[in-house]
Protein backbone atom coordinates (compact mmCIF):
# COMPACT_ATOMS: atom_id res chain seq x y z
CA UNK A 1 0.00 0.00 0.00
CA UNK A 2 0.99 3.32 -0.62
CA UNK A 3 1.15 5.83 2.23
CA UNK A 4 0.97 9.04 4.10
CA UNK A 5 -0.14 10.73 7.07
CA UNK A 6 -1.51 14.08 7.09
CA UNK A 7 -4.24 16.68 8.39
CA UNK A 8 -7.77 16.81 7.07
CA UNK A 9 -9.69 20.11 7.02
CA UNK A 10 -12.38 21.49 7.73
CA UNK A 11 -15.13 21.44 4.97
CA UNK A 12 -15.62 25.83 5.43
CA UNK A 13 -12.31 25.95 4.60
CA UNK A 14 -11.99 23.42 1.68
CA UNK A 15 -15.18 24.90 0.14
CA UNK A 16 -13.18 28.57 0.40
CA UNK A 17 -10.13 26.99 -1.34
CA UNK A 18 -12.02 25.36 -3.98
CA UNK A 19 -13.78 28.58 -5.05
CA UNK A 20 -10.17 30.70 -4.76
CA UNK A 21 -9.10 27.87 -7.10
CA UNK A 22 -11.85 28.02 -9.69
CA UNK A 23 -11.18 31.76 -9.80
CA UNK A 24 -7.57 31.27 -11.30
CA UNK A 25 -7.49 27.98 -12.53
CA UNK A 26 -8.23 29.34 -16.30
CA UNK A 27 -4.65 31.68 -15.67
CA UNK A 28 -2.40 28.36 -15.74
CA UNK A 29 -3.86 26.03 -17.63
CA UNK A 30 -1.60 23.98 -18.46
CA UNK A 31 -0.96 22.70 -14.75
CA UNK A 32 -2.28 19.99 -12.75
CA UNK A 33 -4.93 21.68 -9.93
CA UNK A 34 -5.74 19.44 -7.05
CA UNK A 35 -9.32 18.48 -6.05
CA UNK A 36 -11.02 19.65 -3.80
CA UNK A 37 -11.73 16.01 -2.04
CA UNK A 38 -8.03 15.77 -2.02
CA UNK A 39 -6.89 18.85 0.03
CA UNK A 40 -4.88 17.81 2.82
CA UNK A 41 -1.65 18.90 4.61
CA UNK A 42 0.97 16.22 4.65
CA UNK A 43 2.67 15.29 7.60
CA UNK A 44 4.84 12.75 6.59
CA UNK A 45 4.62 10.81 3.07
CA UNK A 46 5.54 6.96 3.52
CA UNK A 47 5.57 5.32 0.21
CA UNK A 48 4.80 1.78 -0.37
CA UNK A 49 4.72 -0.47 2.92
CA UNK A 50 3.14 -3.58 3.97
CA UNK A 51 3.63 -2.74 7.81
CA UNK A 52 -0.16 -1.03 8.12
CA UNK A 53 -0.93 -2.60 11.82
CA UNK A 54 3.10 -1.79 13.01
CA UNK A 55 2.37 1.76 11.30
CA UNK A 56 -0.94 2.01 13.19
CA UNK A 57 0.39 0.54 16.65
CA UNK A 58 3.19 3.57 16.60
CA UNK A 59 0.78 6.28 15.22
CA UNK A 60 -1.50 5.78 18.90
CA UNK A 61 1.39 6.45 21.07
CA UNK A 62 1.54 10.13 19.10
CA UNK A 63 0.59 12.48 21.81
CA UNK A 64 -0.15 16.42 20.90
CA UNK A 65 -2.28 19.00 22.11
CA UNK A 66 -5.13 20.04 19.80
CA UNK A 67 -4.24 23.31 18.39
CA UNK A 68 -5.38 25.96 15.44
CA UNK A 69 -4.51 26.41 12.23
CA UNK A 70 -4.85 29.18 9.98
CA UNK A 71 -4.69 29.07 5.58
CA UNK A 72 -3.87 31.87 3.83
CA UNK A 73 -1.90 33.55 1.25
CA UNK A 74 -0.17 30.97 -1.46
CA UNK A 75 3.87 30.80 -2.98
CA UNK A 76 5.17 28.38 -4.86
CA UNK A 77 7.93 25.72 -4.83
CA UNK A 78 10.83 25.75 -5.18
CA UNK A 79 9.92 29.85 -6.13
CA UNK A 80 7.81 31.98 -8.06
CA UNK A 81 10.19 32.27 -10.94
CA UNK A 82 11.11 28.37 -11.67
CA UNK A 83 7.51 26.69 -9.99
CA UNK A 84 6.78 23.54 -9.77
CA UNK A 85 4.39 23.32 -7.06
CA UNK A 86 1.52 26.03 -6.49
CA UNK A 87 -0.09 26.03 -2.10
CA UNK A 88 -2.00 27.56 0.12
CA UNK A 89 -0.16 28.90 3.12
CA UNK A 90 -0.32 27.51 6.66
CA UNK A 91 0.29 29.03 9.90
CA UNK A 92 0.30 27.62 13.17
CA UNK A 93 1.50 27.17 17.16
CA UNK A 94 4.70 24.79 17.73
CA UNK A 95 2.18 22.58 17.79
CA UNK A 96 2.23 21.52 14.12
CA UNK A 97 5.65 21.25 13.96
CA UNK A 98 5.95 18.97 17.09
CA UNK A 99 3.32 16.65 15.66
CA UNK A 100 4.98 16.49 12.35
CA UNK A 101 8.39 15.48 14.27
CA UNK A 102 6.72 13.18 16.66
CA UNK A 103 5.13 11.26 13.35
CA UNK A 104 8.77 11.05 12.10
CA UNK A 105 10.31 9.82 15.44
CA UNK A 106 7.95 7.34 15.69
CA UNK A 107 8.32 5.87 11.97
CA UNK A 108 12.33 6.12 12.06
CA UNK A 109 12.07 2.70 13.95
CA UNK A 110 9.84 0.90 11.61
CA UNK A 111 12.39 1.76 8.99
CA UNK A 112 11.19 4.70 7.63
CA UNK A 113 13.72 7.79 6.95
CA UNK A 114 13.98 10.65 8.98
CA UNK A 115 13.10 14.22 7.42
CA UNK A 116 16.46 15.88 5.90
CA UNK A 117 15.12 19.61 6.22
CA UNK A 118 12.82 21.56 8.36
CA UNK A 119 9.18 20.77 7.72
CA UNK A 120 7.21 23.43 5.72
CA UNK A 121 3.78 23.20 6.41
CA UNK A 122 1.48 23.79 2.93
CA UNK A 123 -1.36 22.48 1.23
CA UNK A 124 -0.43 21.76 -2.62
CA UNK A 125 -3.21 23.85 -4.67
CA UNK A 126 -1.64 22.54 -7.91
CA UNK A 127 2.00 20.89 -9.98
CA UNK A 128 3.56 20.99 -12.66
CA UNK A 129 6.22 18.62 -14.13
CA UNK A 130 7.15 16.29 -11.74
CA UNK A 131 5.53 18.38 -8.62
CA UNK A 132 8.06 17.92 -5.81
CA UNK A 133 8.70 20.79 -3.70
CA UNK A 134 12.24 21.06 -3.23
CA UNK A 135 15.09 22.46 -5.13
CA UNK A 136 16.21 19.89 -7.88
CA UNK A 137 19.64 19.75 -9.75
CA UNK A 138 19.64 21.87 -12.48
CA UNK A 139 16.48 24.22 -11.92
CA UNK A 140 16.14 26.59 -14.19
CA UNK A 141 13.24 29.04 -15.07
CA UNK A 142 9.54 27.93 -15.77
CA UNK A 143 7.22 30.24 -16.82
CA UNK A 144 4.28 27.59 -16.09
CA UNK A 145 3.08 29.71 -13.08
CA UNK A 146 4.14 32.96 -13.92
CA UNK A 147 0.56 34.40 -15.24
CA UNK A 148 -1.12 33.21 -12.15
CA UNK A 149 1.86 34.93 -9.68
CA UNK A 150 1.35 37.88 -11.81
CA UNK A 151 -2.34 37.70 -11.77
CA UNK A 152 -2.28 37.09 -7.47
CA UNK A 153 -0.01 39.39 -6.97
CA UNK A 154 -2.33 42.11 -7.53
CA UNK A 155 -5.49 40.94 -5.66
CA UNK A 156 -5.43 40.65 -1.72
CA UNK A 157 -3.38 38.17 -0.35
CA UNK A 158 -6.42 35.19 0.56
CA UNK A 159 -7.94 34.14 3.59
CA UNK A 160 -9.29 31.05 3.63
CA UNK A 161 -9.88 30.39 7.32
CA UNK A 162 -8.82 28.85 10.65
CA UNK A 163 -9.65 25.65 12.34
CA UNK A 164 -8.72 23.16 15.48
CA UNK A 165 -6.84 20.11 14.42
CA UNK A 166 -8.60 17.48 16.65
CA UNK A 167 -6.85 14.62 15.14
CA UNK A 168 -4.75 13.35 12.08
CA UNK A 169 -4.78 10.30 9.68
CA UNK A 170 -2.88 7.69 8.21
CA UNK A 171 -4.17 7.51 4.25
CA UNK A 172 -3.91 5.71 1.59
CA UNK A 173 -2.90 7.06 -2.07
CA UNK A 174 -4.13 4.97 -5.08
CA UNK A 175 -2.28 6.36 -7.93
CA UNK A 176 -4.62 6.53 -11.46
CA UNK A 177 -4.56 8.18 -14.97
CA UNK A 178 -7.15 10.46 -13.22
CA UNK A 179 -4.98 11.30 -10.07
CA UNK A 180 -3.93 10.20 -7.13
CA UNK A 181 -7.35 9.14 -4.57
CA UNK A 182 -6.81 9.32 -1.12
CA UNK A 183 -8.77 7.03 1.29
CA UNK A 184 -8.24 7.37 5.36
CA UNK A 185 -7.19 4.50 6.72
CA UNK A 186 -7.39 5.25 10.50
CA UNK A 187 -8.04 8.62 12.67
CA UNK A 188 -5.46 9.15 16.02
CA UNK A 189 -7.20 11.91 17.90
CA UNK A 190 -4.95 14.70 19.42
CA UNK A 191 -5.84 16.20 22.64
CA UNK A 192 -3.89 16.80 26.05
CA UNK A 193 0.13 15.48 26.61
CA UNK A 194 -0.63 13.42 29.52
Amino acid sequence: MRLFIALDIDEEIRRRIEKFVVGVRGVAPDVRFVGPQSFHVTLKFLGETNQVEQIKSVLRDVKVSRFEVTFRGYGFFPGAKNARVFWAGIEAGPELQELASAVDTVMTPLGFEREKGPYRPHLTLARSGSGRPGKIRGDRPNATFAGLDFKLSQLPKPEFGTMTTREFYLYESKLSPRGAQYTKIEKFPLGDKS
